[in-house]
Protein backbone atom coordinates (compact mmCIF):
# COMPACT_ATOMS: atom_id res chain seq x y z
CA UNK A 1 0.00 0.00 0.00
CA UNK A 2 1.35 3.38 -1.09
CA UNK A 3 0.96 6.25 0.91
CA UNK A 4 1.05 9.81 0.22
CA UNK A 5 2.52 12.23 2.62
CA UNK A 6 0.47 15.53 2.57
CA UNK A 7 1.58 18.71 1.73
CA UNK A 8 3.39 20.95 4.20
CA UNK A 9 0.96 24.05 5.40
CA UNK A 10 3.59 26.40 4.57
CA UNK A 11 4.38 25.30 1.28
CA UNK A 12 0.42 25.13 0.16
CA UNK A 13 0.69 28.88 1.26
CA UNK A 14 3.71 29.16 -0.59
CA UNK A 15 2.04 28.31 -3.91
CA UNK A 16 -1.25 30.23 -3.41
CA UNK A 17 1.10 33.28 -3.17
CA UNK A 18 2.47 32.48 -6.28
CA UNK A 19 -0.48 32.17 -8.00
CA UNK A 20 -2.14 35.21 -7.06
CA UNK A 21 1.22 37.21 -7.24
CA UNK A 22 1.20 35.70 -11.55
CA UNK A 23 -2.55 36.36 -11.31
CA UNK A 24 -2.10 40.44 -10.42
CA UNK A 25 0.92 40.66 -12.72
CA UNK A 26 -0.83 38.97 -15.62
CA UNK A 27 -3.86 41.69 -14.62
CA UNK A 28 -1.69 44.73 -14.71
CA UNK A 29 -0.23 43.78 -18.46
CA UNK A 30 -4.13 43.62 -19.32
CA UNK A 31 -5.28 46.21 -17.60
CA UNK A 32 -4.56 49.11 -20.05
CA UNK A 33 -6.38 46.83 -23.20
CA UNK A 34 -9.59 46.60 -20.76
CA UNK A 35 -9.87 49.80 -19.41
CA UNK A 36 -9.37 50.77 -23.23
CA UNK A 37 -11.95 48.63 -24.95
CA UNK A 38 -14.16 49.06 -21.79
CA UNK A 39 -14.22 52.77 -22.62
CA UNK A 40 -13.86 53.47 -26.58
CA UNK A 41 -15.61 49.65 -27.11
CA UNK A 42 -17.55 48.21 -24.41
CA UNK A 43 -19.23 51.04 -23.33
CA UNK A 44 -19.90 52.70 -26.72
CA UNK A 45 -21.36 49.64 -27.64
CA UNK A 46 -24.41 48.98 -24.97
CA UNK A 47 -25.02 52.78 -24.86
CA UNK A 48 -25.82 52.04 -28.55
CA UNK A 49 -27.94 49.24 -27.96
CA UNK A 50 -29.94 50.93 -25.02
CA UNK A 51 -30.38 54.28 -27.52
CA UNK A 52 -32.15 52.30 -30.27
CA UNK A 53 -34.83 51.65 -27.81
CA UNK A 54 -35.24 55.16 -27.04
CA UNK A 55 -36.63 57.95 -29.02
CA UNK A 56 -33.23 60.06 -28.72
CA UNK A 57 -32.42 63.09 -30.96
CA UNK A 58 -29.66 65.67 -31.35
CA UNK A 59 -32.53 68.23 -29.27
CA UNK A 60 -32.30 65.96 -26.19
CA UNK A 61 -28.49 66.27 -25.46
CA UNK A 62 -29.45 69.35 -23.33
CA UNK A 63 -32.30 67.66 -21.46
CA UNK A 64 -31.68 63.46 -21.33
CA UNK A 65 -34.75 63.01 -18.82
CA UNK A 66 -37.32 63.99 -22.09
CA UNK A 67 -35.94 60.98 -23.85
CA UNK A 68 -38.54 57.91 -23.94
CA UNK A 69 -38.43 54.64 -24.41
CA UNK A 70 -40.22 52.95 -27.42
CA UNK A 71 -39.39 49.63 -27.81
CA UNK A 72 -38.95 48.19 -31.05
CA UNK A 73 -40.64 51.08 -32.76
CA UNK A 74 -36.87 52.67 -34.52
CA UNK A 75 -36.12 48.89 -35.37
CA UNK A 76 -39.84 49.06 -37.47
CA UNK A 77 -39.31 52.26 -38.57
CA UNK A 78 -35.77 51.31 -40.30
CA UNK A 79 -36.99 48.41 -41.67
CA UNK A 80 -40.42 49.93 -43.33
CA UNK A 81 -38.27 53.25 -44.64
CA UNK A 82 -37.80 53.04 -48.48
CA UNK A 83 -34.74 54.86 -47.69
CA UNK A 84 -33.08 51.82 -46.00
CA UNK A 85 -35.20 49.23 -48.11
CA UNK A 86 -33.25 50.77 -50.89
CA UNK A 87 -29.99 50.74 -48.89
CA UNK A 88 -30.47 47.44 -48.18
CA UNK A 89 -30.66 46.34 -51.81
CA UNK A 90 -27.44 48.18 -52.97
CA UNK A 91 -25.47 46.49 -50.30
CA UNK A 92 -26.84 43.25 -50.94
CA UNK A 93 -26.48 44.10 -54.75
CA UNK A 94 -22.78 45.12 -53.82
CA UNK A 95 -22.07 41.86 -51.79
CA UNK A 96 -23.55 39.19 -54.23
CA UNK A 97 -20.98 40.58 -56.84
CA UNK A 98 -18.42 41.85 -55.24
CA UNK A 99 -17.30 38.78 -53.10
CA UNK A 100 -17.56 36.12 -55.33
CA UNK A 101 -15.33 38.60 -58.38
CA UNK A 102 -13.12 39.53 -55.30
CA UNK A 103 -12.25 36.04 -53.85
CA UNK A 104 -12.28 34.12 -57.88
CA UNK A 105 -9.26 37.04 -59.19
CA UNK A 106 -7.71 36.35 -55.44
CA UNK A 107 -7.49 32.87 -56.03
CA UNK A 108 -6.11 32.87 -59.67
CA UNK A 109 -3.97 35.43 -58.52
CA UNK A 110 -2.56 33.07 -55.73
CA UNK A 111 -2.24 29.95 -58.03
CA UNK A 112 -0.23 31.98 -60.84
CA UNK A 113 1.85 33.58 -57.99
CA UNK A 114 3.12 30.19 -56.20
CA UNK A 115 3.88 28.59 -59.33
CA UNK A 116 6.63 31.50 -60.16
CA UNK A 117 9.27 31.70 -58.31
CA UNK A 118 9.94 33.70 -55.14
CA UNK A 119 11.47 36.69 -56.25
CA UNK A 120 8.93 37.14 -59.25
CA UNK A 121 6.09 36.39 -56.89
CA UNK A 122 7.21 39.04 -54.00
CA UNK A 123 7.89 41.73 -56.99
CA UNK A 124 3.66 41.02 -57.88
CA UNK A 125 2.61 40.23 -54.31
CA UNK A 126 3.56 43.95 -53.42
CA UNK A 127 2.22 45.24 -56.27
CA UNK A 128 -1.15 43.82 -55.43
CA UNK A 129 -0.96 44.55 -52.12
CA UNK A 130 -0.09 48.22 -52.70
CA UNK A 131 -4.03 49.44 -53.36
CA UNK A 132 -4.67 48.01 -49.82
CA UNK A 133 -2.18 50.13 -47.50
CA UNK A 134 -3.28 53.06 -49.70
CA UNK A 135 -5.86 55.27 -48.18
CA UNK A 136 -9.25 54.72 -49.52
CA UNK A 137 -9.50 58.69 -49.91
CA UNK A 138 -7.31 58.93 -51.76
CA UNK A 139 -8.17 55.84 -54.37
CA UNK A 140 -11.56 57.02 -54.44
CA UNK A 141 -10.51 59.91 -55.54
CA UNK A 142 -8.38 59.04 -58.08
CA UNK A 143 -11.12 56.47 -59.46
CA UNK A 144 -13.51 58.94 -59.99
CA UNK A 145 -11.54 61.08 -62.06
CA UNK A 146 -10.94 57.73 -64.05
CA UNK A 147 -14.48 57.99 -63.94
CA UNK A 148 -15.48 60.71 -65.77
CA UNK A 149 -16.45 61.39 -69.32
CA UNK A 150 -13.11 62.47 -70.22
CA UNK A 151 -11.14 60.39 -68.05
CA UNK A 152 -9.19 57.19 -68.19
CA UNK A 153 -11.37 54.60 -68.48
CA UNK A 154 -13.79 56.09 -71.40
CA UNK A 155 -10.91 56.94 -73.18
CA UNK A 156 -9.74 53.63 -73.66
CA UNK A 157 -13.04 52.39 -74.39
CA UNK A 158 -13.14 55.20 -77.38
CA UNK A 159 -10.13 53.44 -78.93
CA UNK A 160 -12.22 50.54 -79.27
CA UNK A 161 -15.04 52.16 -80.60
CA UNK A 162 -17.05 51.82 -77.65
CA UNK A 163 -19.03 55.12 -76.21
CA UNK A 164 -18.73 54.84 -72.59
CA UNK A 165 -21.00 55.44 -69.94
CA UNK A 166 -20.74 58.28 -67.77
CA UNK A 167 -20.34 55.80 -64.89
CA UNK A 168 -21.07 57.87 -61.48
CA UNK A 169 -23.95 59.91 -63.01
CA UNK A 170 -25.94 56.98 -63.89
CA UNK A 171 -28.21 55.19 -61.95
CA UNK A 172 -27.76 52.36 -63.87
CA UNK A 173 -23.70 52.08 -63.83
CA UNK A 174 -22.88 54.32 -60.36
CA UNK A 175 -23.04 50.98 -58.02
CA UNK A 176 -21.04 48.85 -60.51
CA UNK A 177 -18.14 51.28 -61.25
CA UNK A 178 -18.14 51.43 -57.53
CA UNK A 179 -17.71 47.60 -57.16
CA UNK A 180 -15.27 47.30 -59.55
CA UNK A 181 -13.04 49.75 -57.95
CA UNK A 182 -13.74 48.11 -54.25
CA UNK A 183 -12.82 44.76 -56.10
CA UNK A 184 -9.20 46.03 -57.50
CA UNK A 185 -8.84 47.36 -53.98
CA UNK A 186 -9.17 44.39 -52.17
CA UNK A 187 -7.43 41.59 -54.54
CA UNK A 188 -4.47 42.25 -52.69
CA UNK A 189 -5.19 40.91 -49.18
CA UNK A 190 -7.35 38.20 -50.29
CA UNK A 191 -4.58 37.32 -52.42
CA UNK A 192 -1.96 37.10 -49.38
CA UNK A 193 -4.01 34.63 -47.75
CA UNK A 194 -4.97 32.39 -50.94
CA UNK A 195 -1.30 32.25 -51.08
CA UNK A 196 -0.58 31.61 -47.66
CA UNK A 197 -3.12 28.68 -47.65
CA UNK A 198 -1.76 27.43 -51.08
CA UNK A 199 2.12 27.18 -49.67
CA UNK A 200 0.65 25.16 -46.70
CA UNK A 201 -0.52 22.45 -48.76
CA UNK A 202 2.32 19.35 -48.41
CA UNK A 203 4.11 19.05 -51.76
CA UNK A 204 4.29 15.43 -50.97
CA UNK A 205 0.48 15.31 -51.69
CA UNK A 206 0.63 16.68 -54.93
CA UNK A 207 3.66 14.60 -55.86
CA UNK A 208 1.17 11.13 -54.77
CA UNK A 209 -1.55 12.58 -56.84
CA UNK A 210 1.00 12.78 -59.84
CA UNK A 211 2.06 9.46 -59.22
CA UNK A 212 -1.33 8.48 -59.88
CA UNK A 213 -2.20 9.44 -63.04
CA UNK A 214 -3.75 13.10 -61.66
CA UNK A 215 -3.35 15.93 -64.30
CA UNK A 216 -3.40 19.34 -63.09
CA UNK A 217 -7.35 20.07 -63.29
CA UNK A 218 -8.10 17.36 -61.00
CA UNK A 219 -4.63 17.78 -58.61
CA UNK A 220 -6.63 21.59 -58.20
CA UNK A 221 -10.11 20.24 -57.78
CA UNK A 222 -9.45 17.39 -55.30
CA UNK A 223 -6.20 18.41 -53.57
CA UNK A 224 -6.18 22.15 -53.08
CA UNK A 225 -9.87 23.13 -52.70
CA UNK A 226 -10.51 20.87 -50.58
CA UNK A 227 -7.76 21.65 -48.02
CA UNK A 228 -7.83 25.04 -48.83
CA UNK A 229 -11.82 24.85 -47.72
CA UNK A 230 -10.54 26.47 -44.08
CA UNK A 231 -8.82 29.87 -46.01
CA UNK A 232 -11.49 30.18 -48.02
CA UNK A 233 -13.58 30.31 -45.35
CA UNK A 234 -12.23 32.80 -43.70
CA UNK A 235 -11.54 34.78 -46.61
CA UNK A 236 -14.92 34.37 -47.30
CA UNK A 237 -16.32 36.13 -43.99
CA UNK A 238 -13.75 38.76 -44.09
CA UNK A 239 -14.32 39.77 -47.36
CA UNK A 240 -18.02 39.71 -46.79
CA UNK A 241 -18.09 41.29 -43.49
CA UNK A 242 -16.05 43.80 -45.03
CA UNK A 243 -18.65 44.55 -47.98
CA UNK A 244 -21.53 44.41 -45.97
CA UNK A 245 -20.01 47.51 -44.31
CA UNK A 246 -19.08 49.71 -47.26
CA UNK A 247 -19.43 53.18 -46.55
CA UNK A 248 -16.00 55.07 -47.64
CA UNK A 249 -16.35 54.42 -51.29
CA UNK A 250 -20.30 55.73 -51.74
CA UNK A 251 -19.45 58.65 -49.46
CA UNK A 252 -16.24 59.64 -51.47
CA UNK A 253 -17.58 59.11 -54.86
CA UNK A 254 -21.06 59.90 -55.43
CA UNK A 255 -22.72 60.25 -51.25
CA UNK A 256 -25.16 57.67 -52.13
CA UNK A 257 -26.25 59.03 -55.67
CA UNK A 258 -27.50 59.36 -57.95
CA UNK A 259 -31.05 58.87 -56.92
CA UNK A 260 -29.66 56.68 -53.83
CA UNK A 261 -28.64 54.33 -56.33
CA UNK A 262 -25.38 53.87 -54.32
CA UNK A 263 -26.48 54.21 -50.82
CA UNK A 264 -25.10 51.69 -48.78
CA UNK A 265 -26.43 51.09 -44.84
CA UNK A 266 -23.60 52.38 -43.60
CA UNK A 267 -23.72 55.41 -45.21
CA UNK A 268 -27.63 55.63 -44.70
CA UNK A 269 -26.78 54.92 -40.90
CA UNK A 270 -24.02 57.81 -40.66
CA UNK A 271 -26.84 59.99 -42.58
CA UNK A 272 -29.76 59.33 -39.88
CA UNK A 273 -26.75 60.68 -37.40
CA UNK A 274 -25.45 63.47 -39.35
CA UNK A 275 -29.41 64.09 -39.07
CA UNK A 276 -29.89 64.26 -35.32
CA UNK A 277 -31.84 60.72 -35.46
CA UNK A 278 -29.90 59.14 -32.98
CA UNK A 279 -32.12 56.42 -32.36
CA UNK A 280 -32.64 55.51 -35.56
CA UNK A 281 -29.46 55.79 -36.96
CA UNK A 282 -28.73 53.38 -33.61
CA UNK A 283 -31.33 51.07 -34.84
CA UNK A 284 -30.16 51.11 -38.15
CA UNK A 285 -26.59 49.58 -37.06
CA UNK A 286 -27.54 46.85 -35.29
CA UNK A 287 -30.17 45.67 -37.78
CA UNK A 288 -26.50 45.50 -40.21
CA UNK A 289 -25.01 44.23 -37.57
CA UNK A 290 -27.58 41.32 -37.30
CA UNK A 291 -27.37 41.01 -41.05
CA UNK A 292 -23.75 40.60 -41.11
CA UNK A 293 -23.93 37.68 -37.87
CA UNK A 294 -26.80 36.09 -39.70
CA UNK A 295 -24.40 35.81 -43.42
CA UNK A 296 -21.40 34.70 -41.27
CA UNK A 297 -23.37 31.89 -39.68
CA UNK A 298 -24.66 30.88 -43.07
CA UNK A 299 -21.18 30.54 -44.27
CA UNK A 300 -20.00 28.73 -41.34
CA UNK A 301 -22.69 26.07 -42.01
CA UNK A 302 -22.12 25.94 -46.34
CA UNK A 303 -17.98 25.80 -45.84
CA UNK A 304 -18.33 22.99 -42.83
CA UNK A 305 -20.27 20.35 -44.36
CA UNK A 306 -17.55 20.63 -47.32
CA UNK A 307 -14.57 20.29 -44.90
Amino acid sequence: MVTTMPARPGKVSSLAAQRRRSALIAWVFVAPFVLTFGVFGLIPLVSSLAMSFTDLKARDIRSPFNVNFVGFDNFVTVLSDPSFQRALINTLMFVVVGVPATLFLALVLAVLLNSVSRKVATFFRVGYYTPVITTIVAVAVVWRIMYQNTGVINTILGWVGISGPNWLSDPNTALLAITIMAVWRNIGASMVIFLAGLQGIPADVNEAASIDGANAVQKFFRITIPMMMPTILLNTILVTTGYMQFFDEPFVMTNGGPLESTTSIALQVYNQFKYGNYSIGAAGAYVLFALVGILALIQFRFFRQRT
